[in-house]
């Protein structure tokens, strides 16, 4: 049972690949500027790097299908309309989830008593490991996903922004609308939850 202790593995990242992130932020201050500029292109080309990733994200906070892609569209909206918030490439990533975020949050107040939908099937994990450990794997994804599915929306959003999403702590807590304290606090309060329920 110890093992399960530890699952943070699951939702591992990737290490910087060849000045990866360098090319990213460089990308990100570019698309930034443009948006600021009223660029229709630089819109375009936002939905086109962030849809997949803002609507996993509703996904992970447990809208259905149709919500997610509704609430992806509304996020997309929202960012256009206020992209003179933004304040640099560096902070892209957060002011979108952010953005995000907020429209999640406007959903679950106009429809309280809708039922969150299993996060089960999402980012299911890929590897070339022995068939006996990826069942494992599979099994052990699968009962976290569900205990974040149960999470309070503010611990999952917490989960959800850090270890599925992979912002750091200072994006996240940015991407909430809260201190890195509290954001902190939130988490390691959520992580111990998902303790409690998965161990």
């Amino acid at each position: 049972m110890e093992q399960k202790a530890g699952f943070a593995h699951l939702f591992s990242r990737e290490p910087d690949l060849c000045g990866k992130d360098e090319y990213l932020e460089k990308r990100q201050n570019s698309l930034a500027d443009r948006l600021k500029a009223g660029s229709h292109e630089a819109a375009a080309e936002l939905v086109d790097i962030y849809y997949e990733q803002v609507y996993l994200f509703m996904r992970r906070l447990g809208h259905s299908c149709q919500v997610s892609e509704d609430l992806t569209q509304e996020s997309f909206l929202q960012a256009w309309q206020h992209v003179g918030q933004l304040r640099s490439g560096k902070a892209l990533n957060s002011w979108l989830y952010r953005i995000a975020g907020n429209v999640s949050k406007l959903y679950w107040r106009r429809h309280k008593g809708s039922d969150t939908v299993s996060i089960e099937g999402i980012d299911e994990p890929d590897g070339n490991e022995v068939e006996y450990d990826r069942i494992e794997q599979d099994e052990q994804l699968s009962e976290l996903k569900n205990a974040v599915a149960r999470l309070p929306i503010k611990l999952r959003q917490a989960v959800v922004l850090h270890y599925m999403q992979h912002l750091t702590i200072a994006e996240a807590a940015e991407a909430a609308g809260i201190r890195e304290g509290t954001f902190k606090s939130r988490l390691n309060r959520a992580l111990k939850a998902l303790k409690r329920q998965v161990i």
